[in-house]
């Protein structure tokens, strides 16, 4: 006499899937870093294909020429070197508004020159394309 075999039933591994998300999670936290947010009415250039790095500490400069550093507006680009700690003054890191004159942006830089930063950079938006 033969027997019926019993069809196993295939169970889904969600236990595995639940994991495998938790530890995505934890994954993306741990990786995260916090900064300020930027301020709501700025908007950042675009480019493609840079590298990059969120600026810590950065002079933000608006459309209309207003500056900021560290959540304080600056009458001059030069006020930020001297509030600068240890050797934040050897590489300035600039966050421009898209809607900014170029002029205005190259004269800020000149003048952070003229004031003893060694390197200027522009912080953009990266675009992906």
């Amino acid at each position: 006499m033969m027997r019926a075999r019993r069809q196993k039933t295939e169970r889904e591994p969600t236990i595995a899937l639940i994991n495998i998300v938790f530890l995505m999670l934890i994954f993306f936290l741990v990786a995260g870093t916090l900064a300020r947010p930027l301020d709501a009415e700025l908007s950042l250039v675009r480019t493609a294909d840079l590298d990059g790095s969120a600026p810590p500490d950065a002079l933000v400069i608006h459309a209309d020429g207003r500056m900021q550093y560290r959540g304080a507006d600056l009458a001059e680009a030069a006020e930020m070197l001297a509030d600068a700690e240890g050797d934040a003054g050897k590489s300035v890191r600039i966050v421009p508004d898209r809607d900014l004159p170029a002029a205005r942006l190259v004269a800020i830089g000149a003048a952070l020159r003229g004031a003893g930063a060694e390197q200027v950079l522009i912080v953009t938006q990266r675009g992906v394309e």
